[in-house]
């Protein structure tokens, strides 16, 4: 009570306002404080019949005290959380479906966890992956790096990268190329809506070499680009589970050699780093840490080759 009075007058600077805010009368306020004055040996406020005012021990006394309160009251708001445990509902989702047995895998072990916590999952789009995040309609999404302005979290995929050519196409029948190529070929492009850091990293504006790779047509999803491929209207580096998950007459996927791997996992808004996306995050690294489950997509021949380089960050 002392300290609780204290600080409060000290704010407050009134004894009628420091009483109302604690629920006490006056009178219990003033004696309080002239309990802590007497165990301190000096004033703590300078008072009139108009104003109260700390005196250079009182400030002190405050400014020493302020910290040292605030570091308790988390530190109870901690253990409160800790007690009630993590609840609500996680609203989580997938970008393309060979990100989806990723997720499940740490969802399930989210839900074996917290089991008082719903969790919602779903799929988003190309066109509406970074909105879902900032109007928080999405809390966690499964996604490529980089992300731009957003947190993320442990990898959970690692491939490596192909480029989807026309069937018909000069380099369909190479067995690897070079990024060198796309310097010779016009690069199908991620709708405007993709973040900018996402589209530099997946359709450079140059080579390695500084070469300037030529522009083709945009497309407003995934198989949309693919179909601009089919058409002769461009390539488009991808990932490799595209051989999986877009199997196509029309397009061939020829191994890109030294291109870095994609590296996909947890991200989300910072501004929205709740408890819940704190242990989802904890449950994906812990995923990470484990053998993978039996038809999990984080499988080993998804992951980078010998000549490949790690993705940084």
């Amino acid at each position: 009570m002392e300290i609780e009075a204290f600080l409060t007058l000290a704010e407050q600077l009134h004894f009628g306002r420091t009483a109302e805010r604690l629920c006490v009368t006056t009178g219990r306020v003033s004696q309080v404080i002239k309990k802590l004055e007497r165990r301190i040996g000096g004033m703590l406020f300078e008072r009139t019949s108009r104003t109260v005012r700390l005196t250079p021990i009182g400030r002190q006394l405050a400014d020493d005290l302020a910290p040292l309160v605030a570091g308790m009251e988390e530190a109870l708001r901690k253990a409160t959380r800790a007690s009630r445990g993590v609840t609500g509902e996680l609203r989580v989702a997938f970008l393309g479906e060979w990100t989806a047995p990723a997720l499940l895998e740490v969802v399930g072990l989210f839900g074996e966890r917290h089991p008082d916590c719903s969790v919602d999952v779903r799929e988003v789009q190309l066109s509406n992956s970074r909105a879902s995040l900032v109007d928080r309609s999405v809390d966690v999404l499964i996604a490529s790096y980089p992300f731009d302005g957003m947190a993320c979290g442990p990898v959970l995929l690692t491939e490596n990268r192909v480029l989807a050519v026309a069937a018909g196409h000069p380099l369909a029948g190479e067995e690897s190329v070079s990024l060198e190529v796309l310097a010779e070929h016009p690069v199908v492009q991620y709708p405007e809506v993709t973040s900018a850091e996402f589209k530099r990293d997946r359709t450079p504006d140059r080579t390695p070499s500084g070469r300037p790779v030529p522009k083709g047509p945009a497309g407003g999803s995934f198989s949309e680009m693919l179909t601009l491929v089919a058409m002769g209207k461009g390539v488009l580096p991808v990932g490799d589970h595209s051989r999986s998950y877009y199997p196509r007459p029309d397009v061939a996927y020829v191994p890109l050699r030294d291109a870095r791997p994609i590296e996909r996992g947890p991200v989300w808004l910072e501004g929205n780093t709740t408890e819940r996306v704190r242990a989802f995050v904890r449950a994906a690294a812990d995923v990470v840490e484990r053998p993978p489950a039996q038809g999990s997509s984080r499988r080993p021949s998804a992951l980078p080759s010998a000549g490949s380089r790690p993705v940084s960050g």
